[in-house]
């Protein structure tokens, strides 16, 4: 399986952006809203904005390193606070993200803004059930639970036929070759 180069600092960009544009700002919120940016990113520009792994959990796609990034904060995690994340955002009530800084949008181009703005433009306002139920889409029923779904899946959810789904793994290819 190809998978896209996860970009930290574009992931935890995304966190903030999302997050300060929120009113319930909960890790299930905040993980629907970046895959469904990831998606449409995938669609219009043949690539991911955070480049993470989503997993098939239970609520729908879950990405996988920012998951681990909020579990770090929260202090259940095996993996100690060594890039002090926690200066970036805190974990509250166990579930809820509070940004305690804006997000750099010099780290985010034009494209992710658009795709960000989009998902939350279309998805942002939806009761955790709704948002749920949207998500639980192909990619996701295709995937085994608790396993990685697929780019490709993914591409294809979001619209690309075999043409664009080959042009969005090429897309990882290079940057895997170019890092």
């Amino acid at each position: 399986m190809i998978k896209a180069i996860f970009d930290k600092e574009k992931a935890l960009n995304s966190v903030l952006y999302v997050a300060h544009r929120l009113k319930r700002r909960d890790f299930h919120k905040i993980f629907k809203i970046l895959y469904f940016a990831d998606r449409h990113h995938i669609a219009e520009w043949g690539t991911p904005i955070t480049g993470d792994t989503y997993i098939a959990m239970d609520a729908g796609p879950v990405p996988s390193r920012i998951y681990d990034m909020f579990k770090i904060v929260r202090g259940d995690s095996y993996i100690q606070d060594t890039e002090d994340l926690g200066s970036f955002f805190a974990i509250e009530g166990w579930m809820y993200v509070a940004p305690k800084q804006n997000p750099d949008l010099i780290k985010l181009s034009d494209s992710d803004i658009s795709s960000l703005d989009w998902a939350l433009d279309t998805y942002g306002n939806m009761t955790y059930d709704e948002i749920k139920e949207k998500s639980h889409d192909t990619a996701w029923r295709s995937t085994a639970k608790d396993f990685a779904i697929s780019l490709e899946d993914i591409a294809r959810e979001a619209g690309l036929d075999n043409d664009g789904v080959n042009y969005v793994l090429e897309n990882c290819q290079i940057q895997k070759a170019l890092n």
